[in-house]
């Protein structure tokens, strides 16, 4: 990635108002981040893994169930237009293929399909809300 695609990223980013982004390939890594100042280019640094028997921070429990994540970077609606019912609530069944959300990246309104049959146990995003790429948007129990 040269400096003229970083630049061009960030002019994406400022248009569809997307407040982190995070890159990574064989060559780099790049996470950029704007605050109310501006935009500013951070390094991302990666923990080094716990060795085997040593003591290590205490573990966090995870909600259990599947994790419906974003596929890119967008705005999270959970209905095709406003006033309509959503696609997906908590507490309803889902079958794989099922629509969940729309992400709309743009001006491109692209449904998420459920990749798990299963119950929705939590909508981890609010509508209308931006998104990025790999952001957790629901927890399904499978089924």
């Amino acid at each position: 990635m040269d400096l003229v695609q970083i630049e061009e990223l960030i002019r994406v980013m400022r248009k569809h108002r997307v407040g982190e982004i995070e890159f990574e390939d064989a060559e780099i890594k790049l996470a950029v981040r704007f605050h109310p100042a501006g935009v500013a280019l951070a390094p991302v640094v990666s923990a080094a893994p716990v060795a085997a028997g040593s003591a290590g921070p205490a573990a966090v429990a995870a909600p259990s169930g599947a994790v419906v994540k974003s596929p890119m970077v967008g705005t999270f609606y959970r209905a095709a237009k406003p006033g309509s019912p959503p696609f997906a609530s908590v507490g309803d069944r889902v079958s794989v293929g099922q629509p969940l959300c729309i992400i709309e990246a743009m001006k491109l309104m692209n449904e998420l399909e459920s990749d798990v049959a299963g119950v929705i146990e939590e909508i981890l995003v609010d509508n209308g809300q931006p998104v990025q790429f790999g952001q957790a948007l629901f927890r399904v129990r499978p089924a």
